[in-house]
């Protein structure tokens, strides 16, 4: 549907949208503030997390980095920590990146235009339009998933949503509904799109904008949004030791160049002469956005203390026990091997 059948017509559906939201928002902690530092972990959180399941870790990050300064002089490692159990931890590690651009390119000072915002590390379009909306007051559209499903059924538009240009589509799409309280509007969208618009069986019967809905009025909702390209999945092989020994074992920080960025991890190969301690490999199954991995965890346990010393002196990993290593940050995977492993 080309935009140029559509005009300015439209903004009661905005109009009315927001009057939904002033009864119907979500009581949750971030819509107390306006806060642009707090608005921005907030986004950045949710970016890959449900409300319900990122809400405890929001609020314990914002409790132990209160502020731009407070993150940026913390270590990477800690941040890392106080991410744990989000995943996509390249977030955590771009959010103190920024912290310090905050601190050495603005004095401290969170950026109040969208321009500047979008420069800052890991911050997209999507967060910068949500930041300088809610918190600045600028006319700008957050477009995310929730935008393209919403907008897509209310005009039963089938642009592509895959298509490079849908943002761009869409945003203009969405200002053709959007009144000047862009802040409200966009919080709106969100909780419209994950609450009732929902992208399977969505509760039209309760949707505030049901009779402007033209995909409803033609019983086609569930053919929008529309998206025709899918990423190709890959398949990855991992390989990893857990070398221990009396209750401690070794691990070594990844680097910054693939997955699970500067989390830490076991071994990832041993020498020969440590080969005859080897249990063998467990192999564990773990799905990341377009990755299926498969991983195979060897349990070697060595029973010489003479070995192990000899071992640990030798090599550049870090020991450790359990109790030690809920002060790091581990992939998921390898995180709940050793949990289980304290249960064995």
């Amino acid at each position: 549907m080309e935009k140029s059948n559509k005009d300015s017509g439209f903004l009661h559906i905005g109009t009315k949208l927001l009057n939904w939201y002033k009864k119907n928002a979500r009581d949750l902690p971030f819509r107390q503030t306006r806060d642009p530092y707090k608005i921005w972990i907030c986004e950045i959180v949710f970016q890959q997390t449900r409300i319900n399941q990122g809400l405890n870790h929001y609020n314990n990050f914002i409790k132990r980095f209160p502020d731009v300064h407070s993150l940026a002089e913390a270590q990477e490692d800690e941040v890392l920590l106080y991410w744990k159990g989000l995943g996509y931890y390249s977030r955590a590690i771009n959010l103190h990146k920024a912290a310090l651009q905050i601190m050495d390119d603005y004095h401290g000072i969170f950026p109040k235009e969208y321009e500047e915002i979008l420069q800052l590390k890991g911050v997209g379009k999507y967060t910068a339009a949500a930041v300088s909306s809610i918190c600045f007051g600028a006319r700008i559209p957050a477009v995310d998933g929730n935008f393209y499903r919403v907008l897509s059924r209310i005009f039963a538009d089938d642009f592509d949503i895959s298509n490079s240009r849908a943002f761009a589509y869409f945003s203009e799409l969405a200002g053709l509904v959007m009144p000047e309280n862009a802040g409200d509007f966009n919080q709106a969208m969100m909780d419209l799109g994950s609450e009732i618009c929902k992208p399977k069986n969505p509760l039209c019967n309760e949707c505030p904008l049901n009779e402007n809905c033209l995909a409803f009025s033609l019983n086609t909702i569930s053919e929008f949004p529309v998206k025709t390209k899918k990423v190709k999945t890959e398949d990855l092989h991992l390989i990893y030791y857990f070398v221990h020994h009396q209750g401690q074992f070794l691990i070594q920080q990844r680097k910054d160049d693939f997955i699970w960025k500067k989390l830490f991890e076991f071994p990832t190969a041993v020498p020969e002469h440590i080969e005859p301690f080897n249990k063998g490999p467990k192999t564990i199954n773990h799905k990341l956005t377009h990755k299926n991995v498969s991983i195979d965890i060897y349990d070697v346990e060595i029973t010489s203390k003479a070995v192990w010393d000899s071992f640990t002196a030798e090599n550049e990993y870090l020991v450790t026990d359990f109790g030690a290593s809920h002060e790091k940050s581990f992939p998921k995977p390898l995180e709940n091997y050793i949990q289980n492993s304290l249960k064995d």
